[in-house]
């Protein structure tokens, strides 16, 4: 029972599978069919069992349907053969048809063909074209790149690079000719990095040949303005009344060299100024600049261009073995310099980068520093005074060009200072040869004034004033000789010269008039000092000659004050001032004055010697000539003219010279008498000596110079008139009993002298007088010497001792 319930539940099943087999597409049937075997044990079975009815009911319907339509289709089989033949005529037609459609068609065929590949090479041109409208630009551009390398624009075509790389290589990455584009441009960078190193290098070279006219263009300008504005300042002051001095001489020697030129060129030529601009080409620099700022190499470029500038500065500052010799030399070595730092500062203005103001700084410091050394050097060289002021000038120049420019120069005018030092040795040595040239054309006789004319001539060269000479009528004499003007002249022209050096040094009217007086008085204590003790001393130069000097010295000293008047106008510093320095002219003249009273005592002293050399006297005679000696009296004769010589001179000094001539005769004869070669002396000749004694001694009472009181100059001969006097007296016990005692009338005879003297008349004596002993009173004067003599020896012996 429990199994034909489950059969009858089982058939219904059956039936919807086999309904959905028929009704579902066959894709689906499998999910269907598995269900089948998911079923009670032995529904399959039963299944195929239900699928073979459903079968076979098919079968019996389709065979009732076949047989429904059996007869229609006999009746369409009858028709169709029928129709048959129709079919094979309409083949016929359709086949004739198409063979002749066929051959209509060929045509068409070859034409739609022809369309065909007209339409696939219109595409492939169409495809073309926007390929090549793709890639021109990039050829454009890389031929603009060739062309812009052609043309030496390297700094532009490295942009168009850039605008390849970023922009137009992207798009036509594809294609190998970009490829090998992309490939060259490192070349071509490359190229570009050296074509610009080398453009910089023949910058580099073309400035260090053309610094000296950079530098000589940007002096001229420098100096040309600070004219100008002097000029202008010198109108202002004039229109507003103010007083300016300006040195007459050095304002006419400006316009002449200076000035004059600078306004017919402007005014004839009307030249443009140059700037560093218009002499030289920088376009190497910056295009080097730009390019290496481009490719990210900036550093390099700074570093290789300071490093190079830096080299050619240690060449530039290198001088010339022989740069002292002129002034071109000096002249070239600042225009090189001052062409190599406006170049430096013009780079510096005008690139950002590439030389800062502490690089310029550091190489300027370091350049001032060699300068300077170089112009210590070299100038301590210069003899020229004339060189050595174009220096100064030139110095003057190169630190107003470069101070123009930023660069600090007060180490360049500190050493201005020491070449004014020597400026001033070299001015003092080359005065020193003019005053010798006027000392040596000098006539040393007073200036003959012949009219009126002469007479302003002279004045106005020398402020000489004398209110008795002036009231004197023509002819007459100036008692000063030529030199003395002539020297005054040389003095205001060496004061003008060195006042040249003071110019332009940026220094107070108190600071000028300082370092004029003082170089004034070099040259008055040191070179006048000198060469008038030189002359002095000269062998040629006579009593008449020193007697003139003396006089020349006395007015030059006088002129002094009008030099310092001079100075004041030139300076406008009042004498008057804490600071103002004093010309030493008192004392200059003043030692010159006493040197030559001195050549003078002994030039005299020297004169007497030469006449005293010409006596010759019979130191044995009997009986005196009864007269003076010959060459006593000529000597007097020239004492008298040259006392009248004296008459110019300062009474003190004729009266010295006077007293030092009579007492130098005085100590000659004296020499002369006890002689250690005269060995033997007779009574006459002392008789003799004695009479040119007294004519000394009339020589000194004549009083051949005046201002003595009494008998003062005969005081210089009491030595030898009382040695004389003893003698000729022979008072020999009133000098034995009076020696020592102030009242003595033979105070001044010393007993050595009086002792050496008795002794040569002793041995006279004794050979004169062979047969004195036959006489009694010969006798008794031998016995009377020999006991004086033997005295005399006991004082001196008994004086030695006691000292």
């Amino acid at each position: 029972m429990a199994e034909s319930g489950e059969g009858l539940g089982t058939v219904p099943e059956h039936e919807r599978i086999l309904q959905e087999i028929q009704s579902t597409d066959t894709a689906c049937v499998g999910p269907t069919l598995r269900s089948v075997y998911d079923d009670q044990p032995n529904a399959h079975k039963k299944f195929m069992e239900k699928l073979d009815a459903c079968i076979r009911n098919h079968d019996k319907e389709i065979e009732k349907m076949c047989n429904f339509h059996h007869q229609g289709f006999v009746d369409a089989i009858t028709e169709l053969l029928k129709v048959r033949t129709d079919a094979e005529k309409l083949k016929v037609q359709v086949t004739d048809t198409n063979r002749r459609f066929q051959d209509a068609g060929k045509e068409v065929i070859v034409q739609t063909e022809d369309i065909i590949r007209c339409r696939i090479q219109q595409r492939n041109i169409t495809t073309v074209i926007e390929k090549l409208q793709l890639c021109l630009p990039v050829l454009e551009m890389y031929s603009k790149l060739k062309e812009q390398m052609s043309a030496k624009r390297y700094y532009s075509a490295l942009k168009t690079m850039e605008q390849l790389e970023n922009v137009y290589f992207p798009r036509v990455s594809q294609y190998r000719f970009c490829q090998l584009m992309i490939e060259n441009l490192p070349k071509l960078r490359e190229d570009i990095k050296e074509i610009s190193m080398s453009d910089l290098k023949d910058f580099l070279e073309s400035i260090r040949k053309h610094s000296d006219k950079i530098g000589e263009t940007a002096m001229k300008q420098a100096q040309q303005q600070k004219l100008f504005s002097v000029i202008l300042q010198k109108q202002n002051n004039v229109k507003f009344g103010k007083t300016i001095y300006i040195n007459d001489r050095i304002l006419e020697e400006r316009n002449e060299i200076v000035l004059k030129p600078v306004f017919e060129e402007e005014d004839e030529n009307e030249e443009e100024v140059l700037t560093v601009q218009d002499l030289v080409d920088f376009s190497p620099v910056y295009r080097c600049l730009h390019i290496y700022s481009v490719l990210g190499d900036e550093e390099t470029f700074e570093n290789y261009y300071r490093k190079q500038r830096k080299k050619q500065a240690r060449l530039v500052l290198q001088p010339q073995s022989n740069m002292h010799e002129t002034v071109d030399g000096y002249r070239r070595y600042f225009t090189q310099i001052v062409g190599f730092f406006v170049v430096e500062d013009h780079i510096l203005h005008v690139t950002q980068g590439l030389v800062t103001r502490a690089y310029t700084d550091e190489l300027w410091n370091m350049a001032l520093s060699k300068i300077i050394a170089v112009l210590r050097a070299h100038s301590s060289y210069c003899t020229d005074p004339d060189l050595v002021l174009e220096l100064k000038n030139l110095i003057v120049i190169f630190a107003d060009t470069l101070q123009g420019y930023g660069f600090p120069v007060n180490r360049l005018f500190d050493l201005l200072f020491e070449i004014r030092d020597q400026y001033n040795e070299t001015l003092l040595k080359k005065w020193a040869g003019v005053f010798r040239d006027i000392f040596e054309e000098d006539n040393y006789s007073p200036i003959p004034i012949v009219n009126e004319e002469e007479y302003k001539t002279v004045i106005s060269k020398f402020p000489f004033q004398d209110p008795d000479i002036e009231k004197q009528s023509f002819p007459k004499k100036l008692p000063m000789s030529q030199s003395v003007p002539h020297i005054y002249i040389q003095v205001k022209e060496f004061i003008y010269a060195s006042l040249k050096f003071s110019e332009s040094l940026h220094r107070s009217s108190t600071e000028v008039d300082d370092m004029l007086r003082k170089s004034t008085n070099l040259l008055l204590t040191r070179t006048l000092s000198s060469c008038l003790l030189n002359l002095i001393k000269k062998p040629h130069i006579g009593l008449t000659e020193l007697v003139q000097i003396i006089i020349n010295t006395t007015h030059l000293e006088q002129g002094c004050k009008y030099l310092e008047d001079f100075i004041t106008n030139i300076t406008n510093i009042s004498q008057e001032t804490v600071h103002t320095t004093r010309l030493y002219g008192l004392s200059t003249f003043k030692d010159a004055r006493h040197a030559a009273e001195g050549e003078i005592y002994t030039k005299l002293n020297q004169k007497i010697d030469e006449f005293v050399q010409l006596a010759d006297y019979d130191w044995t005679m009997s009986e005196p000539d009864g007269r003076a000696s010959g060459y006593l009296m000529d000597l007097i004769n020239f004492l008298r003219s040259i006392f009248q010589v004296f008459t110019h001179l300062p009474g003190k000094v004729a009266q010295t010279a006077c007293m030092s001539a009579c007492q130098h005769l005085s100590t000659s004869l004296m020499q002369m008498l006890l002689d250690s070669e005269l060995k033997q002396i007779s009574m006459g000749a002392v008789q003799q000596f004695n009479l040119d004694v007294i004519q000394c001694e009339l020589f000194a009472s004549s009083e051949p110079v005046p201002g003595f009181q009494g008998d003062t100059l005969q005081l210089a001969f009491i030595d030898l008139r009382q040695l004389l006097d003893l003698f000729m007296v022979w008072d020999w016990s009133t000098y034995l009993a009076d020696y020592g005692q102030p009242a003595s009338k033979y105070l001044r005879v010393n007993p050595n002298t009086a002792l050496t003297l008795l002794e040569k008349m002793k041995d006279t004596s004794k050979k004169n007088n062979i047969f004195a002993q036959f006489r009694k009173n010969d006798r008794d004067k031998q016995k009377l010497i020999e006991t004086v003599v033997k005295q005399l020896r006991s004082l001196v012996n008994g004086m030695s001792q006691h000292t």
